[in-house]
């Protein structure tokens, strides 16, 4: 359904000659036909919804980090770009979660998991992907993980 929504807002954007809009869904369809090459040379089937959540995800972060190199390297047009890639990305991810619903879920994963230590982080943080891809950034999520585990 994802890449349905994808392939309809290029067209979309076509049509209203957005060039940056339609430049960034060609990008996203190419990292996603990618992605999908990738699983098929290991046995996989295509990309699901949530796969494509997290590749999203990834190039939302890549975006991000250019951001702040070319804001360091005086570039504020090319920094400006690049948010203006991530607000279409970041159109097709789920609401992120608040810090205290992410700190909630995260409780509650703990619970469900009955972890006890560092040593169960794996299987919080497993749970946590499953139940919540795309709507909580999760190298934040595993920082508040080892704290609730740690203490």
């Amino acid at each position: 359904m994802l890449r349905d929504a994808i392939n309809t807002a290029v067209k979309e954007a076509m049509k209203a000659r957005d060039e940056r809009k339609l430049s960034t869904l060609r990008m996203v369809n190419s990292t996603i036909k990618n992605a999908d090459i990738d699983a098929r040379g290991q046995g996989k089937p295509p990309l699901s919804d949530d796969d494509l959540l997290g590749v999203l995800q990834k190039m939302i972060k890549q975006r991000q980090e250019s951001v702040v190199l070319y804001e360091k390297g005086g570039r504020a047009e090319l920094a400006a770009q690049e948010s203006e890639e991530i607000a279409v990305i970041s159109a097709y991810l789920p609401k992120q979660m608040s810090d205290d619903d992410v700190k909630a879920a995260i409780a509650a994963a703990i619970q469900e998991t009955g972890a006890a230590g560092m040593k169960d982080m794996g299987k919080v943080i497993g749970v946590l992907k499953t139940k919540y891809a795309g709507q909580m950034d999760f190298g934040k999520a595993s920082g508040l993980v080892k704290a609730a585990l740690a203490g």
